[in-house]
């Protein structure tokens, strides 16, 4: 009875609360005018490129679940994390850099936000309280502000990066920050999880590459002009076909067979390196970048994986820099040679370079101050509650003799 009269005041509470959050912000709801800038056709085109992503976010989560027993601990942990940042961001948008918070651009980056948080959370997944997933989301829209705006110049003015894709705003971000984050709650038993999977919690991860690796163009060309969608399209599909064969080529030769939970991950690698060069190569060029990156993604999965995670001290428990940090690495690398190949782009290769540090340098130190947070907060964790979600739900399945 006790549990019920906190339950009804706590709802009562939120219920004060959001009414009058309601009567505060309706002002400013209903002046921040919905532009569309008189295109019916772009509108359409963003409004499903606007969902595809939302679908891209969700499929991350199913490329997450392959620890048997943390499969629904994973699913709400992106759910709960991607709602936190989208809020926030919008919220920063519109009372803070005052930006037309309901149009379609501010939407898209939003959920880009919101994603490239999903992608972070891989580093930790299983090692912090389930609250603490939307404290991260809440935490880190303005981390990603931050990136945004340093990367547009808005920051130092002589710095603007040229990333269409989001190999550094996006991949490059999501890794460190996660890594970050890991450094801060240091939770070294992380280690001992064996991580046991099931054919059917792998077969999830192998639809949720499958299916991502189809829509990534719509995620890397997101913001693109329309008549520079078709070549973004082309040379991240291109990309992706280099590293579905080099992934698979690497783990064959190296460990014989092919592990899944390398593989799946390792073949998108070439989507996320041609996020920096997307529209400055051509397709032959798109497939070396896509060969390249499947190949040094999975090798870093197989070799320096567990060689960075001893050296840090702790468990990067989904390998989230050996796709994203590494790939958004070779994207930036790529994007600089094509455009000194190009030429006249001295100043975007200066600030794709000083991007990609900033990026690394500010994300992994912000983040590991949110994970020393995220530590203090967490109170008593005991083994039992690692990496298993049993706290979090009511299960009604049989136990397993």
């Amino acid at each position: 009875m006790q549990k019920f009269g906190k339950t009804v005041l706590s709802l009562v509470i939120f219920a004060v609360v959001a009414v009058f959050s309601l009567v505060l912000v309706v002002g400013t709801s209903a002046a921040a005018d919905y532009t569309t800038g008189g295109d019916a056709t772009l509108e359409n085109f963003k409004f499903v490129k606007n969902i595809m992503i939302w679908f891209m976010l969700m499929l991350v989560a199913f490329l997450m679940l392959f620890i048997k027993k943390y499969e629904w601990g994973v699913a709400l942990a992106v759910l709960l994390s991607a709602a936190g940042s989208f809020i926030v961001y919008l919220a920063i948008q519109d009372f803070i850099l005052d930006a037309y918070v309901w149009n379609q651009d501010v939407m898209l980056m939003g959920v880009i936000c919101a994603i490239t948080v999903v992608i972070a959370i891989g580093c930790f997944l299983g090692t912090v309280k389930m609250w603490q997933y939307l404290f991260v989301g809440l935490l880190f829209a303005p981390v990603f502000c931050l990136v945004e705006l340093f990367m547009a110049g808005e920051i130092v003015e002589s710095i603007v990066a040229f990333d269409p894709g989001g190999s550094i705003l996006v991949h490059m971000c999501a890794a460190y920050f996660g890594v970050g984050v890991a450094i801060g709650i240091r939770e070294k038993r992380a280690f001992n999880e064996p991580m046991y999977t099931t054919t059917h919690s792998v077969s999830f991860v192998w639809l949720a590459a499958m299916l991502l690796w189809v829509l990534w163009p719509s995620f890397v060309t997101a913001l693109l002009p329309m008549e520079e969608v078709f070549w973004g399209m082309m040379t991240c599909y291109l990309a992706g076909m280099g590293s579905i064969l080099s992934a698979w080529v690497v783990c064959t030769l190296v460990q014989k067979k092919v592990n899944p939970l390398i593989y799946t991950y390792a073949m998108l690698a070439g989507p996320v390196a041609i996020g920096a060069p997307l529209i400055l190569v051509g397709p032959w060029a798109a497939i070396v970048i896509g060969l390249i990156a499947g190949a040094f993604s999975a090798l870093s999965f197989i070799f320096l994986h567990p060689r960075l995670c001893k050296a840090i001290g702790v468990l990067d428990v989904m390998g989230v820099h050996n796709l994203h940090g590494v790939g958004g690495w070779i994207g930036m690398i790529a994007s600089v040679c094509a455009m000194a190949y190009l030429g006249g782009m001295g100043d975007f290769i200066t600030g794709n370079i000083v991007s990609a540090v900033f990026v690394a340098v500010v994300t992994l130190a912000l983040g590991a101050v949110i994970g020393v947070v995220l530590r203090l907060t967490r109170g008593k964790m005991v083994d039992e509650d690692l990496f298993i979600d049993d706290v979090d739900f009511i299960k009604t399945e049989e136990p397993a003799n």
